[in-house]
């Protein structure tokens, strides 16, 4: 069986995984749902000073004081610049990165410099405007729960360099609904360097609007022989 660690996007805390990590476990795979400093139930720990190191250091605590090993570590959104990082550190915990409709930094990168200059813009304009200069609000209608992010992370560039890393297996997985043309951007990127690419018919909030098809895309990743891949609600397209 496997065992999967999975970072949340921007203002989510580790309880978004909840129907995807119920799916996992039902079938007897171990799951760790951590939630980053200042988000979810850690909201009264938000404040100015959370960085991008913090939150690496978030999941990194995880896997030692949990002395995990063999990790298939899920990324959402920003989440995929969290688990990047984490990745430049400890690639000897881990067995595969995923990158839920996430973020993909190359080295020297922020999030900010991956999205691109007009949805940059915009942001930065939320920060100043209704996130008291640190804080981005989450956008409209968003689901239940969901908080301000700390604007700081967002602003720091990766040093992504690590050779053990970048000999991990690789996955993204795009949520076909999402329209984002910074995604697309990423998709076709990570394609053209051979990475495993699977897309599902979802938006970018698919572990909430289509858990079932999550799970049974990272459980195929995962290469277990009892799935029934014809059920999977996805196109899949493996690439390498």
């Amino acid at each position: 069986m496997a065992a999967y660690m999975f970072v949340a996007g921007g203002g989510c805390g580790g309880f978004i995984w909840k129907e995807v990590a119920a799916h996992l476990k039902e079938r007897g795979h171990d799951v760790f749902t951590p939630t980053l400093t200042g988000l979810g139930e850690r909201i009264h720990l938000a404040s100015p000073h959370i960085d991008l190191e913090l939150h690496l250091q978030d999941i990194i605590g995880v896997f030692e004081y949990e002395d995990l090993h063999n990790i298939i570590l899920v990324g959402h959104s920003y989440g995929g610049m969290v688990i990047t990082g984490v990745a430049e550190r400890i690639p000897h915990r881990l067995a595969h990165l995923v990158y839920l409709d996430a973020l993909v930094p190359q080295n020297g990168q922020s999030a900010l410099d991956i999205i691109g200059p007009a949805l940059r813009a915009r942001i930065e304009k939320r920060v100043r405007t209704q996130g008291d200069g640190w804080l981005i609000p989450p956008p409209p209608r968003s689901p239940a729960k969901i908080v301000a992010h700390p604007f700081k992370p967002f602003t720091l560039p990766l040093t992504v360099t690590n050779p053990a890393a970048a000999r991990l297996p690789h996955t993204f997985i795009y949520c076909t609904k999402t329209h984002s043309e910074e995604l697309d951007i990423v998709a076709a990127r990570v394609q053209t360097e051979g990475w495993r690419y699977y897309e599902i018919e979802a938006d970018h909030m698919a572990m909430i609007t289509a858990p079932k098809a999550v799970a049974r895309v990272l459980m195929e990743i995962a290469q277990v022989p009892s799935i029934r891949l014809e059920m999977v609600n996805a196109d899949s397209h493996a690439a390498s």
